[in-house]
């Protein structure tokens, strides 16, 4: 596999292209570049998500091999409405709260039961002309690779005042069956630009350092595995970075010498790190978000369970950095085997 370096033309815009597929090592309609100074300032938090509906929200058999998290329920049909009155639910309380929410539905051509998760398949990035950066991803299951709608989102992230001026299409990776599922597979710093990977079936090595290479960032790669053994498949369920916090599951790090590596690179980024244990990385503590609402308010959003799985003192600390916003998702959680974190996908 060609790993693909960009130099300093990147930092102005990317390869001068509004498309550029890593895996295929292709490029298509050149356009001219920016001026390299013109970089904007990043920013860690944003006050925009994008959502997408579960309508056709269900136990995925294809995932389950590799998500220990996913629970097969008896009524599909209360599980598809539960689904959508939790969603409905949190989209409702995040714009109380000052977040705005851009929600796209899911297909109706093609069954899609895993919809409501799309950050595993995009994540956007500012880019140095203050426009953005969308990147797709390579997804293990052919039915998440059926979520993926580039033009629709492109579309919507337009009406919501965010241009998207490049595509950074990692996707072609699929066919060297590796893989890399979006925020889902890495726990990005968006300000010092760190992407920190745990290796698993999902997240693919050469992947990772093909997204770091490509997007600016330096790979913290490592391995965790849950209570059983098993590889744990995506990373933000053990670890979730915020401004200037970080939650990580370092026991479930087994390896003594990764694990103090992960904790020292942490703490060089300046955050003020809250362990959590297995018992809670399996209630979805790992899996939260922080976000800065219009009024400037640094909020942390989680599901009810996290919340209620959180000791007390790990709750002020938290409350230290933002303000706690848990939301009832319990089906979406059991079912899926995704959390609050998995839902939102961040829009820069």
């Amino acid at each position: 596999m060609k790993r693909i370096i960009v130099g300093m033309a990147f930092a102005a815009f990317l390869f001068g292209s509004p498309a550029f597929s890593a895996a295929a090592g292709t490029q298509s309609e050149s356009r001219g570049t920016s001026s390299a100074n013109a970089l904007v300032k990043l920013s860690h938090l944003t006050g925009t998500v994008l959502m997408v509906s579960p309508d056709d929200f269900a136990f995925n058999p294809e995932t389950a091999g590799s998500n220990a998290f996913q629970h097969k329920l008896k009524d599909t049909k209360s599980v598809t409405e539960q689904a959508m009155d939790q969603f409905d639910s949190m989209v409702s309380k995040l714009e109380e709260n000052g977040i705005h929410v851009i929600r796209l539905p899911s297909r109706k051509d093609i069954r899609t039961p895993d919809a409501v998760f799309p950050n595993n398949w995009f994540s956007t990035h500012q880019a140095a002309d203050g426009g953005t950066i969308l990147v797709i991803y390579p997804m293990l299951t052919p039915n998440r690779r059926a979520e993926i709608r580039v033009d629709l989102v492109t579309e919507f992230l337009k009406k919501n005042g965010f241009e998207v001026n490049a595509v950074v299409d990692l996707s072609n990776f699929t066919t060297k069956d590796i893989y890399l599922e979006g925020t889902g597979s890495m726990v990005l710093d968006r300000v010092n630009k760190v992407a920190f990977g745990s290796l698993s079936p999902r997240t693919d090595l050469k992947v990772l350092n093909t997204f770091c290479s490509l997007l600016g960032y330096r790979p913290v790669a490592f391995n965790t595995y849950d209570q059983k053994g098993k590889l744990i498949y995506h990373t933000n369920v053990i670890m979730s970075v915020g401004d200037d916090f970080a939650v990580i599951a370092a026991d479930n790090i087994k390896d003594e010498k990764e694990k103090a590596f992960v904790l020292q690179e942490l703490k060089k980024l300046g955050k003020k790190i809250i362990r959590i244990s297995p018992e809670q990385v399996d209630n979805m503590c790992g899996n939260i978000l922080e976000l800065k609402s219009e009024d400037g308010e640094n909020i942390i959003v989680m599901s009810n369970t996290a919340f209620d799985h959180f000791t007390d003192e790990q709750k002020t600390e938290l409350g230290k950095s933002g303000r706690i916003l848990p939301m009832d998702i319990h089906t979406i959680e059991k079912v899926g085997g995704g959390s609050a974190r998995c839902m939102l996908g961040e829009v820069f």
